[in-house]
């Protein structure tokens, strides 16, 4: 019997996006799902809910126990949009990362700058 990971990488597949693009969308650290792959891992159920929330259109029963169709009935289609709507959450993600980075870094440096005007 197949294990949920199995299935997550099919949902992936048929998603058209790369691991690391899941990985974002779902809020998992950088490598998640393809180190719960290689090591044949269970993968939690605060995932699961996330995957679920994000991609209504996956069967949750079929992604826990393999049964049934990949697919909601009344959702296939809605699943010519997804491409577009998970770039945009990722782009999103991303922008809002990296702004807090840059922040971050920002703060630092004036901290440093106001520290040797001290001097």
């Amino acid at each position: 019997m197949s294990k949920t990971i199995n299935r997550i990488m099919l949902v992936i597949k048929h998603l058209g996006i790369s691991a690391r693009q899941f990985d974002i969308s779902i809020g998992t650290a950088n490598g998640y799902i393809l180190r719960m792959q290689k090591n044949n891992a269970s993968v939690g159920s605060d995932v699961i809910e996330r995957i679920i929330q994000l991609y209504p259109q996956i069967n949750l029963v079929w992604l826990i126990t393999g049964e049934g169709n990949m697919l909601l009935e009344n959702t296939k289609t809605k699943a010519s949009k997804t491409n577009l709507e998970i770039e945009q959450y990722i782009n999103d993600r991303l922008s809002e990362k990296w702004s807090a980075e840059k922040k971050q870094l920002l703060d630092e440096i004036l901290k440093e700058l106001k520290n040797t005007e001290n001097k």
